[in-house]
């Protein structure tokens, strides 16, 4: 057997700032140098972040990132570390033509490079593109057919990137077939609940079939509506887990592998055993063993309570967004209810309290516990707390236009909406959107008025879960010593939205574990209407439920972007055409 220290960096890139991505990868690099790293590996696309999306169509862009790469590989070389193989994500070009999808040489892949000795001296292009949910990387890339073996001190190393663990056959099966020691992975996996349990069983069937110890390295933070969990890990050839790293944290996993010596000598096309052809190609970077050492000490972090899990994902994406759009403040309506509640709390484990500013915006509905709430969170937490009441402001509207009914109640909405993004204007805040799932699929919204922002941290988590989470995170300060963040009030009374004189979210929808639970099957697993009531729920709800769901996509189009944690979030999993005739069950 043959030794390898490795690392695996699960750090946090930013599309589009090569530059800064670059300085990541050196720092890092320098780091598992320190650690007697032979190997050290960075997430997909890491010097472009990911996903790049349509940037990858510009020849100035794909041109950067190849620049990008080669000017690393000579940085990492002056700054010492030009013994060790550093394998990075990048954009590349096919240096071929793809016929059977009629694309040409040059097109952009989805790339790693390992750079050795100030040079990259072999690039691996992803095989298995996914274009479902909220990937569309056959609009993007040409999928690559060669799969190059390293040998490093011994020991055969194979490439993959992130969607060839998950599809069957391709680079696992030709990493068998070539006897590697070590499959490497690179990836930008992002999280949805439950994942880390699929992740981590599928890590370790693909390390049997391949017959190899497996490493996985996922990036950690937050990019526009996907935010990444990190969970990176190692498995031994029969795919027990060695070590894996905490989810949300920044950081890098070093361990020693003992691994087989290398003996094989495979070269050219392979059956990949998925319909295609792929090309070993063999890269010879070291033959000597390493010094026999004493193996570093790696743990296995432990997984997370859902609620956690869930918070670390709302916290992550929204520092993430706030801060690689160059803002250092937000601001929001803060009405004394659960859903304004849960957003300021996650604003403030996110940027901290001082970058939080709350507004109560008490109309002649609200009710004097609604701002006493809203007032004893803000000062719980050390937020900003402003009080700017809009009744005068709504009857200057009503003085100047004849409104009834629900126009005054949209009216009160749009009020608060303005005078957010009036403070926004005038102080650079980003206005954080406090509406939740449940709500944004039944309509129980008002277009530029409660749904006016620019980031909604809980828009893809139904209402269920955002009590869920505001009593998990007061248990957590609780066992901390710490003051709970959220006033008990806020969690216990009746949601309103106090548009009306004693108006409850009840008095529209049905009750919000038993509209939770349609909606996730009509949404999360597209049940027909037949479908529906066949599983137990009623009839007339069925009916009533599709009809303001199917209503309300015209709304979700011109909501605010916010993370993904569910595996139907709207916009980038669920599309579905805003004029349409189709009506479920009719």
């Amino acid at each position: 057997m043959a030794q390898l220290r490795i690392g695996l960096a699960q750090v946090d890139s930013t599309v589009g700032d090569l530059a800064g991505n670059a300085d990541i990868v050196s720092s890092w690099t320098a780091h598992a140098r320190e650690r007697g790293c032979h190997l050290v590996a960075f997430p997909e696309m890491m010097l472009t972040g990911y996903p790049p999306e349509d940037l990858v169509l510009r020849a100035s862009f794909v041109q950067a990132s190849l620049d990008a790469l080669a000017a690393l590989a000579a940085r990492l070389d002056a700054e010492g570390a030009g013994d060790m193989a550093v394998v990075v994500g990048y954009c590349g070009r096919s240096e071929t033509p793809a016929p059977a999808v009629g694309r040409p040489a040059g097109e952009p892949q989805n790339a790693a490079a390992v750079l050795y000795g100030g040079r990259v001296v072999a690039t691996y292009a992803k095989h298995h593109l996914p274009n479902y949910g909220v990937f569309d990387e056959f609009r993007y890339f040409v999928r690559g057919d060669r799969f190059p073996v390293l040998r490093l001190h011994g020991v055969d190393v194979g490439l993959t990137i992130c969607e060839d663990l998950w599809q069957e056959g391709g680079p696992v099966a030709v990493a068998d077939a070539a006897d590697v020691g070590l499959l490497v992975c690179i990836n930008g996996s992002p999280y949805e609940q439950g994942k880390d349990d699929v992740r981590g069983e599928l890590a370790s069937r693909r390390a049997t079939e391949a017959a190899a110890a497996l490493a996985y390295v996922n990036m950690v933070g937050g990019q526009d509506e996907l935010v990444f969990d990190g969970d990176s890990l190692v498995t031994d050839a029969d795919g027990r887990v060695l070590a894996r790293a905490p989810l949300w944290e920044a950081g890098m996993i070093a361990i020693d592998l003992d691994l087989p010596a290398a003996t094989s000598s495979l070269v050219g096309p392979v059956d990949a055993r998925d319909g295609t052809t792929m090309t070993v190609e063999r890269v010879t970077l070291s033959e000597a063993p390493t010094a026999p050492h004493e193996p570093v000490q790696v743990g296995i972090a432990p997984r997370l309570e859902d609620e956690a899990e869930v918070w670390g994902a709302l916290v992550t994406a929204t520092r993430d967004y706030v801060r690689k759009n160059r803002f250092t403040s937000v601001v929001l309506g803060l009405s004394g209810g659960i859903d304004s509640a849960v957003v300021a709390t996650i604003a403030a484990d996110a940027l901290g309290p001082e970058a939080v500013h709350v507004i109560g915006m008490p109309s002649r509905f609200s009710s004097d516990h609604s701002i006493a709430d809203a007032k004893d969170l803000a000062q719980r937490q050390g937020l900003g707390w402003q009080l700017v009441p809009i009744t005068r402001m709504v009857e200057a509207w009503e003085q100047t236009i004849e409104l009834t009914g629900l126009a005054v109640e949209n009216l009160q909405a749009r009020v608060r909406g303005t005078t957010l993004m009036a403070l926004s204007n005038e102080h650079g805040h980003l206005v954080l959107t406090t509406g939740n799932k449940s709500e944004l699929a039944t309509g129980f919204s008002t277009l530029y008025g409660d749904s006016a922002g620019g980031f909604a941290p809980i828009k893809d988590v139904p209402k269920s879960m955002v009590w869920r989470l505001a009593r998990w995170r007061n248990a957590s300060a609780a066992a901390r010593g710490e003051t709970p963040p959220i006033p008990e009030n806020s969690i216990d009374k009746p949601p309103s939205a106090e548009l009306a004189p004693g108006q409850l979210d009840s008095d529209r929808l049905p009750p919000y574990e038993e509209l939770d639970a349609l909606l996730d099957d009509y949404i999360e697993r597209d049940l027909g209407r037949a479908e529906l009531i066949a599983k137990g729920h009623a009839p007339a709800t069925v009916d009533r439920v599709i009809k303001l769901v199917d209503a309300a996509e015209y709304k979700r189009r011109q909501y605010p972007p916010g993370p993904k944690i569910t595996p139907r979030a709207f916009g980038r999993d669920r599309r579905l055409p805003i004029t349409s005739r189709w009506r479920e069950g009719e």
